[in-house]
């Protein structure tokens, strides 16, 4: 077998149509298939951007802006304590390992960048160690009446 006797399958290519070959040709004449006249129809169309609208106001400057948006703003998967006790029932984490970030990812619980904050909502029936970037402090009160322990990580 030689590289340059290889051809595509029969059928897989197709001749491209040829525009603009005279008014017989079937296929525009005179204006090539692109219909009459204005900025689309010359050549060099293709340099505008998929946005421009023709000279009128863009819909993104004419739309009213509302709000601030904090590009220094944290974002956490946040864990109620049912859940935590939902996730020990059901075999997904194990009570006596401590609960840390890598090991709610690797339950399929949480992504690797997101920051974990624990909240109180439900109760502890079992000893917990807890790892987390932040907890409420309704939760931290649960955990250690409950005789856990949670850890603080840094915010970096």
């Amino acid at each position: 077998m030689n590289l340059s006797t290889l051809k595509p399958a029969s059928g897989a290519t197709k001749a491209r149509r040829r525009l603009g070959r005279g008014v017989g040709s079937g296929k525009g004449g005179h204006s090539s298939t692109r219909g009459n006249k204005g900025q689309k129809s010359r050549t060099g169309n293709n340099r505008m951007p998929a946005w421009f609208e023709g000279g009128q106001m863009p819909l993104q400057r004419r739309v009213p802006k509302f709000g601030f948006k904090n590009p220094f703003r944290i974002t956490y998967r946040t864990f109620n304590l049912s859940q935590l006790a939902s996730l020990i029932e059901a075999g997904r984490l194990k009570a006596d390992v401590p609960i840390t970030p890598g090991v709610l990812i690797s339950a399929g619980q949480a992504g690797p960048k997101d920051r974990i904050k624990i909240l109180g909502s439900g109760q502890v029936s079992v000893v917990l160690d807890i790892t987390a970037h932040a907890c409420s402090k309704s939760a931290r009160a649960k955990i250690e009446a409950a005789g856990g322990h949670i850890t603080i990580l840094s915010a970096k």
